[in-house]
């Protein structure tokens, strides 16, 4: 059992459930997953550190449905560090934000020179390898290797929020919730008890109608019993994301070829390929001024409507130009037949979709 604590209204908190409830729960209502061990296997750590950072900002059902071919191109760290990386950003695509395929690449790499091939278990050693913050060193330490430690993500915090009623909005009730977390380690299955307060939040207390009548925990939930689980946990408003329009150019050769670009390797979208483009500027788009940086002077026609696309950070509006040369330029020449073989963020396959060329489905960057 969790010891008691006095939320800030006053009241005090109901202790929390047996963890042995949750996990009973658990051993019967667990989602099949594929970087899931069966029932009584270990762990892969390998599997775990990759499905972790897939999960980063993408939903599970997204990463199932990449995992697979991620892990048959890729099976082990040894692959993975030996790799070349446009193949891994190439294999990533599906996932987006690749910043997070590109430090797990550097990870592999780290951990085969460093360690063996061997990923540590220890906590230190684990958050100072690239892409590996505090939450992604306790799930692979819970997961992996079994260590008791409460991994909070965003399911784990509505559950706790909703136990214990926290009324402070999110972000600032993170460390209260990291606390309350801290509180339930357990001191068995570690692994299953995080991946249980997962799937606790995934299937049952959801953000919009909880399914409290399934939940294990439902006696002694706070917020059920005040009738007010569905509007926790509460968010501090978010501020409004900047507009940053452009044009993105697509030139095209007699023969079909299209003019692609690879952005540099750091910074938003970097190492990918892209359609050349003007800088992305907030404010109203300066035509004339962006048309000054299309890849080669020719007869540009515009589409009416730009391409939208949310950043996390900003929204984007390019607007698609077209035109066809037959004068000799510089750059990346790709045939429409061949754009699978681009790592090609989504904003630009919506802008080559709206031209009418062959691209696959969208991605998440």
């Amino acid at each position: 059992m969790v010891a008691r604590q006095r939320p800030a209204s006053g009241h005090r908190r109901p202790a929390a459930p047996a963890l042995e409830r949750l996990l009973a729960w658990y051993d019967v209502h667990r989602r099949d997953l594929p970087w899931r061990a069966p029932p009584g296997r270990r762990p892969d750590p390998y599997h775990v550190v990759l499905s972790e950072f897939m999960l980063q900002q993408t939903t599970a059902a997204t990463v199932s449905g990449r995992f697979p071919a991620f892990l048959a191109r890729f099976p082990n760290l040894a692959a993975l560090a030996a790799a070349d990386e446009a193949a891994v950003l190439h294999a990533w695509q599906g996932l987006g934000y690749y910043r997070r395929a590109r430090a797990l690449h550097a990870l592999a790499r780290i951990v085969m020179a460093r360690h063996g091939g061997v990923l540590p278990q220890d906590e230190a050693a684990l958050r100072a390898l690239p892409g590996i913050g505090a939450y992604t060193a306790s799930a692979v330490r819970a997961i992996a290797f079994d260590q008791p430690v409460v991994p909070v993500d965003g399911n784990v915090q509505r559950v706790l929020a909703r136990l214990h009623r926290v009324e402070t909005p999110l972000p600032a009730a993170a460390a209260e919730l990291a606390a309350l977390a801290a509180a339930l380690t357990p001191t068995r299955r570690a692994g299953d008890v995080a991946q249980a307060l997962m799937d606790l939040g995934a299937t049952l207390c959801r953000p919009r109608q909880p399914r409290c009548l399934l939940c294990p925990w439902r006696d002694g939930c706070a917020a059920r019993a005040a009738g007010v689980a569905e509007r926790l946990p509460r968010r501090a408003p978010r501020a409004a994301r900047p507009v940053r329009r452009g044009l993105a150019f697509l030139l095209a050769r007699p023969d079909g070829a299209i003019l692609f670009r690879r952005r540099p390797a750091e910074g938003l979208l970097g190492g990918l390929h892209e359609l050349p483009s003007s800088p992305w500027r907030e404010g109203e788009l300066a035509l004339q001024a962006a048309l000054g940086h299309a890849p080669a002077s020719a007869q540009w026609r515009l589409h009416a409507a730009p391409v939208r696309h949310v950043f996390t950070h900003f929204v984007l509006e390019l607007t698609l130009a077209e035109a066809t040369t037959d004068r000799a330029t510089d750059g990346l020449w790709c045939a429409p037949e061949q754009l699978d073989r681009l790592a090609l963020p989504s904003v630009m396959r919506k802008l080559l979709r709206q031209a009418g060329l062959p691209v696959g489905p969208l991605n998440r960057a």
